[in-house]
């Protein structure tokens, strides 16, 4: 039984921007959407980093590039993925409260749960591991998620969603990435029905 839907593939190959689309689709079905998406941050042309961004709009800094991260960063522990410093705090506070209203019941209504991405930097909170882990465990959502294709040292938390037998993954590649969606959407509202939603 599907109850999870996570997208897969090279970074850059448009997994976020599927999610966008999809989320729209949803919402405009009118089903409930929540969660949060990663954006890239630009400046002078030049990718400084990245956001999180919640389905409503709220927006917090993920990372930045080292010469970017060092003023708002200042005395912080770091955590450190390829150039970019991940802001921790930030992420947490931002993402968490999404998180725990679900697992706490707060939120009555029954949505989809837009998780993009379960990737190294969300995996430095400790917190986020484990609300992830009951939200995929509890019976009150369907999430929509994307994690990195596999490469360098493992993920446990990722290859934990790939090895669960009620979560379908669709490898995103350049020849699906247009055609896909619907089969994606579909699925999605399949899992839906299979929560009880």
């Amino acid at each position: 039984m599907r109850r999870h839907v996570f997208l897969t593939g090279p970074p850059g190959i448009g997994k976020t921007t599927l999610i966008h689309q999809i989320i729209d689709v949803l919402k405009s079905s009118g089903v409930p959407v929540d969660g949060f998406y990663t954006e890239e941050v630009r400046k002078n042309g030049r990718r400084i980093g990245f956001d999180v961004v919640t389905v409503s709009g709220k927006r917090g800094t993920l990372s930045r590039t080292r010469n970017d991260a060092d003023a708002a960063n200042s005395g912080r522990c770091e955590y450190r993925v390829g150039p970019y410093v991940v802001d921790l705090p930030s992420f947490e506070c931002l993402a968490l409260p999404l998180l725990t209203k679900l697992n706490g019941k707060e939120d009555k209504e029954k949505k989809v749960y837009v998780i993009d991405e379960i990737g190294k930097m969300e995996l430095f909170s400790e917190p986020f591991i484990q609300a992830v882990r009951q939200i995929l465990d509890g019976t009150d959502a369907t999430v929509l998620g994307t994690i990195p294709i596999p490469k360098g040292k493992p993920l446990g938390l990722v290859e934990d969603i790939r090895s669960r037998r009620d979560v379908k993954i669709f490898n995103i590649s350049r020849d699906n990435r247009d055609s896909i969606i619907q089969e994606i959407i579909e699925t999605v509202q399949g899992c839906r029905k299979m929560n009880g939603n």
